[in-house]
């Protein structure tokens, strides 16, 4: 499932990230990258031990915390702590897939990669290029999104950044392990999640949507393999 979320950010939140990334000690993005990555991996990335590395991924985790789509789409069983990456002058990152396996800074604990997530920071008329290329069944799907906004991919597809030929890319990445394995049983569930909530909105009849949320639940329940 693909899935654009707007607004994980606000306007201020947008704006005093980019203030602290703007003064920000950026090193050669290799740093991180495994020998997949390695080969087509070309930006720059903030250090996860930096201080306003961890100050903004905490600031985007407490936000991500109580946003109902994202929580109804990835139904979080863990999440990586963002990551921040900067493109321009050409930079980018060929096609790949994410790791499947990473382990959790600082605390020797592994997290399975089901869902990647990029948050962007920079609007798109800020740069030329960047945008996110992402395959599946159905092609290709180039995304590019308002800063603040986010998407979410299964981390088992194929995706690239092309070149930013102008201006500058800044986003925050990070993956999910979700409670449910599945990429086809999560989206079932979102759909099923998303109609609940129509319904309730519009007044619709007490006792279906109650059934119709048992069964959503019944389903999470056989499916879900909590931390």
């Amino acid at each position: 499932m693909l899935l654009a979320i707007p607004d994980v950010l606000s306007l201020d939140q947008i704006n005093f990230a980019r203030d602290q990334l703007n003064q920000a000690q950026w090193v050669d993005g290799l740093a991180s990258a495994g020998y997949q990555g390695s080969q087509v991996k070309h930006n720059l990335q903030l250090p996860e031990e930096r201080p306003e590395a961890l100050a903004l991924g905490d600031l985007i985790l407490a936000m991500l915390e109580r946003h109902p789509q994202f929580i109804s789409a990835a139904l979080p069983a863990v999440v990586y702590p963002p990551m921040f990456n900067l493109y321009g002058g050409g930079q980018h990152f060929g096609r790949h897939i994410d790791n499947a396996v990473r382990l959790l800074p600082g605390t020797g604990k592994k997290i399975r990669t089901d869902i990647s997530a990029t948050l962007f920071l920079s609007d798109p008329d800020e740069y030329e290029g960047g945008e996110l290329q992402i395959v599946d069944t159905y092609g290709t799907h180039s995304v590019k999104l308002p800063a603040g906004h986010m998407v979410l991919y299964p981390s088992t597809s194929v995706h690239q950044v092309t070149p930013v030929t102008s201006g500058v890319r800044l986003a925050s990445f990070f993956w999910v392990q979700s409670m449910i394995r599945d990429d086809a049983q999560r989206a079932l569930l979102f759909s099923l999640d998303s109609s609940i909530q129509q319904l309730t909105a519009s007044g619709a009849d007490t006792q279906a949507v109650l059934q119709l949320t048992g069964n959503y639940h019944n389903l999470l329940r056989m499916w879900a393999e909590p931390v």
